[in-house]
């Protein structure tokens, strides 16, 4: 190969953003757990680490009570992403359907979503910022996409519609 595509392969790869990266030492705080229990159901979730480091968000999801979901989140002070336009996941899923959600501030009442299904295996998914939709409790919003200009929270979901155990580990979530 080329010198040139390789400093340019090097130039694209240093122009990424990590939001989050799990190791051992990771401190979970961070993280919030919602089930659907804020709206009467009996789902659940809970974040732990594995052996290896990586994330581990697992438990069931239950349709009792009008329920259907179970989700992670991590929220901090916005950044301004401008420089980027995907979202980057280094996953092992269970070959279930995710939600991966952005919001551009914490306190943004609706959040950008798009539905990405994993294979079982290691894998590194990337998202262009425009395959994020606009939403509130899963209804579609008549909004443009997301905006890519600050991120202040990112989140996974798993609500398939029906009841169902899940596991998946994540290794690093960043932006490209």
């Amino acid at each position: 190969m080329p010198a040139i595509y390789l400093f340019i392969l090097l130039l694209m790869s240093q122009n990424s953003f990590s939001l989050f990266q799990f190791d051992a030492d990771t401190d979970l705080s961070s993280w919030q757990i919602v089930n659907d229990g804020v709206m009467g159901g009996r789902s659940k979730g809970r974040l732990t680490l594995s052996d290896d480091g990586h994330g581990v968000f697992e438990g069931f999801v239950s349709l009792e009570n009008n329920g259907g979901f179970t989700m992670i989140q991590h929220r901090f002070a916005p950044v301004d992403v401008s420089d980027y336009n995907a979202v980057v996941i280094r996953v092992k899923g269970d070959g279930k359907p995710y939600q991966i959600r952005l919001k551009s501030t914490p306190s943004q009442y609706y959040n950008y979503s798009c539905k990405t299904k994993t294979t079982g295996e290691w894998e590194t998914i990337q998202i262009p910022f425009e395959e994020f939709k606009p939403q509130f409790r899963g209804m579609p919003l008549n909004k443009s996409v997301y905006p890519g200009e600050q991120l202040g929270e990112v989140a996974i979901l798993i609500g398939n519609k029906k009841a169902e155990e899940f596991r998946i580990e994540i290794d690093a979530i960043t932006l490209r």
